[in-house]
């Protein structure tokens, strides 16, 4: 199976082509936007693997939680990308992506954490499963770091930003969290994976069914709000 993946809506620009064992990947952080970076990236990796685009078997879509406007560029050129290709699409969130990095290295549980700025973050807890990669334990949620809270007792592995950014959560009951882990973003190579399993599973979409998971309608404070913190 060959599935282009790519991810716009974190601090990272990644994007990856898995092709039958082998992962391609190109990821960046800081310089150009991920709109002006996106594209090359995605140019880069289909001809370092010699394929075009309509011999593909589809599209896995990072459709956040994250930044806004990153948000809304990874689901729109994974849409037109798709479109342009007679293409289905995947839909993998910045948590799945997380939490498979550390099922990869043998984590029975994970908790994925981003920081969602404005004093909130981006969470969810997934099991390992055999078949899918991974299941959520528990649905992906937007609010402040007191608020998560791990479903059922066991142990398990902390990773993404959300812990850099708010460090008491590493004193959740049961959580395991290695410092690399803490800086950890998401990467298009966790999402081809995932979305080679779903698409290979029957659960491709329609590229016009593709939508963003945002979590909240609300992108910045009040001045008020600002003040009080």
């Amino acid at each position: 199976m060959r599935v282009l993946a790519l991810d716009t809506a974190t601090e990272a620009c990644s994007v990856a082509l898995l092709s039958g064992d082998e992962l391609i990947g190109r990821s960046a952080e800081g310089g150009k936007s991920h709109a002006q970076q996106i594209l090359g990236m995605v140019d880069a990796v289909l001809a370092e693997a010699q394929v075009s685009l309509s011999m593909l078997d589809g599209i896995a879509a990072s459709i956040g939680p994250g930044a806004f406007t990153g948000v809304r560029i990874s689901v729109a050129v994974a849409q037109g990308l798709a479109f342009g290709a007679g293409l289905r699409v995947a839909p993998v969130s910045t948590l799945e992506a997380l939490a498979f990095q550390v099922m990869r290295s043998g984590a029975a549980q994970a908790l994925a954490c981003l920081d969602a700025r404005m004093g909130e973050v981006y969470w969810g807890c997934f099991a390992q499963d055999l078949a899918r990669g991974l299941a959520a334990s528990s649905t992906a949620r937007v609010g402040p770091p007191d608020s998560v809270v791990l479903p059922v007792p066991g142990v398990y592995r902390g990773i993404g930003r959300g812990f850099a950014a708010y460090p008491a959560l590493a004193s959740l009951p049961g959580l395991k969290l290695d410092s690399k882990d803490s800086r950890a973003l998401p990467n298009a190579r966790e999402f081809a994976t995932l979305g080679a399993l779903r698409l290979s599973a029957g659960e491709g979409l329609d590229p016009a069914d593709l939508s963003p998971l945002y979590l909240r309608d609300k992108v910045a404070l009040t001045e008020a709000e600002r003040a009080a913190k």
